[in-house]
């Protein structure tokens, strides 16, 4: 009876394996956190920001011009819309950094949003720098864990509810 006993250990491995693969669901639906790794606990400084990002975001529409889009464009014309919605930007990011949210996680985290904020602004800055020379390359954005870093920023805003906060999706402006 050697292949019976084989044939009980396979079941109860089989066994074994399900149960785990249960448990674990069972606590990921049940009994897991739901709340974001990136959510701040200060909701005032999060609207705050929001305010300031839709006042931001209203320049920016007026400055936009889809018609620059395509590569034959007028690549002077689209460095300077890119350089003027940079600068709105950096006002943007300047104004959000004057208040600290009050609780020690937006503390720790706000400083790092702001510095990857900073980060995506260099890279427009560049970018626009690019069109200013006459060329036209694609937009090299900074990457994190292989994600463009404007992911990381939207992903942040997002979470605590500044959706207006999150980068630009195209260089129009």
């Amino acid at each position: 009876m050697p292949g019976l006993a084989i044939t009980y250990a396979k079941r109860s491995g089989l066994t074994v394996v399900v149960l785990a693969m249960l448990a674990m669901w069972i606590y990921a639906f049940f009994f897991s956190s739901r709340e974001s790794i990136n959510k701040i606990g200060d909701a005032a400084w999060a609207a705050r920001a929001e305010e300031i990002c839709v006042a931001a975001k209203s320049q920016l529409m007026e400055l936009a011009d889809y018609s620059l889009i395509d590569d034959e464009a007028d690549l002077a014309q689209r460095a300077e819309i890119v350089a003027a919605a940079n600068a709105i930007l950096e006002r943007m990011v300047d104004d959000i950094a004057g208040a600290r949210p009050t609780d020690p996680k937006g503390q720790a985290l706000v400083p790092l949003w702001l510095a990857d904020y900073r980060t995506h602004l260099n890279d427009r800055e560049a970018h626009a720098a690019a069109l200013v020379e006459g060329t036209n390359p694609p937009f090299a954005e900074t990457q994190v864990d292989g994600l463009p870093l404007s992911e990381k920023i939207a992903t942040f805003a997002n979470d605590n509810r500044m959706p207006a906060c999150a980068p630009p999706r195209d260089l129009s402006v």
